[in-house]
């Protein structure tokens, strides 16, 4: 029986794959889920599920064996969309801006730009996650 402790000497790291194959295995969740909800229209909600499968395959490599290919799909993956997501927003930032419209109490709804920019941060999180695990992964000596 081996102790984390010595899997991590042997293997590589074991936590930092864990939390990146968990994030990404999150955001895949959450494209379901909005999918399901059915908020997005039908083709978007094809277009997340289909992503979602795309993502699993990595999850597990990453999960499992780290590896470096699959880390790299989860980084690109994740960049883009924030950078998507991003781009959504700045899109909607003058959607809640009226001259005269509307009383001068009008708040405009927020609610969608917090849920993009949780959205970003996730992704961004995930991203960073990868490229930092692809790095440690680099620095360590192969084992003879």
């Amino acid at each position: 029986m081996t102790t984390t402790a010595e899997r991590v000497r042997a293997c590589g790291p074991v936590l930092h794959p864990r939390v990146c194959a968990v994030a990404t295995a999150v955001s895949c969740l959450v494209h379901v889920w909005l999918a399901a909800a059915g908020h997005h229209g039908v083709w978007l909600g094809v277009l997340m599920v289909a992503m979602a499968a795309v993502c699993v395959p990595c999850t597990v490599h990453v999960w499992r064996h780290s590896r470096v290919g699959a880390l790299h799909q989860v980084t690109v993956t994740a960049v883009l969309m924030a950078a998507l997501h991003a781009a959504l927003l700045l899109g909607m930032a003058g959607a809640g801006h009226a001259h005269g419209g509307g009383p001068s109490s009008y708040v405009p709804d927020t609610s969608g730009a917090a849920r993009l920019l949780v959205v970003i941060g996730l992704e961004m999180t995930t991203a960073m996650l990868a490229a930092t695990l692809v790095a440690r992964l680099r620095r360590q000596p192969d084992p003879v």
